[in-house]
């Protein structure tokens, strides 16, 4: 029983609540219709957000990410901070994409990516206002192999600047090219010193292509963060019956089955939750009972340019 009972905690201990699902009316998850407010103003939101995060922290949760493109997600985050007076959770954030859709669900165009150093140093402001000295992890969002940042020291130099002031530096990946994103990332340095420590990269069963060079940066000693371990609520919704019978079997739902999955993963440090409610979460969270089968699973991996051809079809809901 105790020893259950530790790898349950060391499992807690190693998750994060996401919050793209809560800052922003609309988002490409599936499954968040049920779970949301019935009509999503901001109060409603910010409301919905803040029940998450308490019962997040109540489970143990200590680590949440956020972005500038999530609507009003850090403002959210900054508010429950301050009401609660929390001091123990790793806040971290991104820069990079911002948020267009002006709460909008219908919006045609909800955000807009530009990895440039005025894109940089407005977003920078703009996280700094509102998260000041909560801030621990400030990451480039959704950086590509052919981000222009690669070829702009300028912009390197700055970023780099921020572990001045106690700050790691990371990036998110996406697309089906990941693992090249990751290698080219770890090898920019600053002055001779690496500029990023952490990495944050989709990885679930159906899309494990990141898997290799993730690992090889947990060896490096970056800190990897592993987002959409549900495939945008894919595995939740509409799981694969292999998954679902894994699932039944061990008396939990497919999420749980899908997040041990990515927790089983040795070079997973944080394995991040995009919860849309309290009922999620705690769903979510029997992930820590699961143990998975991993041969069942990994037949489950698709080729990553129809994962993430699969992933663009998806509506903002």
């Amino acid at each position: 029983m105790q020893d259950e009972q530790g790898r349950e905690r060391q499992g807690l201990a190693r998750l994060g609540l996401g919050l793209a699902a809560l800052g922003r009316p609309a988002y490409i998850n599936l499954g968040r219709q049920g779970a949301l407010p019935g009509v999503r103003t901001v109060p409603a939101m910010r409301a919905a957000a803040w029940k998450v995060l308490d019962e997040a922290y109540a489970a143990g949760i200590r680590w949440v990410d956020a972005a500038r493109s999530y609507g009003r997600a850090e403002e959210f985050l900054a508010g429950w901070l301050n009401d609660r007076d929390h001091r123990d959770i790793v806040v971290s954030s991104k820069w990079g994409y911002a948020y267009t859709a002006d709460w909008r669900p219908d919006a045609q165009v909800h955000e807009v990516k530009e990895h440039t150093l005025a894109r940089f140093e407005q977003q920078w402001a703009e996280t700094e206002h509102l998260l000041g000295g909560r801030l621990a992890v400030y990451q480039v969002h959704s950086l590509t192999a052919d981000s222009p940042l690669f070829n702009d020291p300028l912009l390197q130099q700055s970023l780099y600047e921020l572990t001045d002031r106690g700050l790691r530096v990371g990036f998110s990946t996406t697309g089906p090219a990941q693992a090249d994103t990751i290698r080219r990332a770890m090898g920019l340095t600053v002055g001779g010193q690496p500029l990023f420590s952490t990495v944050q990269s989709t990885w679930n069963v159906l899309e494990t292509s990141a898997g290799p060079a993730l690992a090889e940066a947990h060896q490096a000693g970056l800190h990897v963060m592993v987002k959409e371990a549900l495939a945008n609520g894919r595995l939740a919704v509409e799981p694969p019956p292999e998954l679902l019978g894994i699932a039944e079997r061990a008396g939990v739902g497919a999420d749980a089955v899908a997040l041990a999955a990515a927790l089983a993963q040795p070079w997973a440090d944080t394995v991040l939750l995009g919860a849309a409610s309290p009922a999620q979460l705690r769903a979510n969270l029997a992930a820590v009972r699961v143990t998975p089968a991993g041969d069942a699973l990994s037949r489950l991996a698709v080729d990553p340019g129809r994962y993430w051809g699969r992933r663009a079809e998806l509506a903002w809901n």
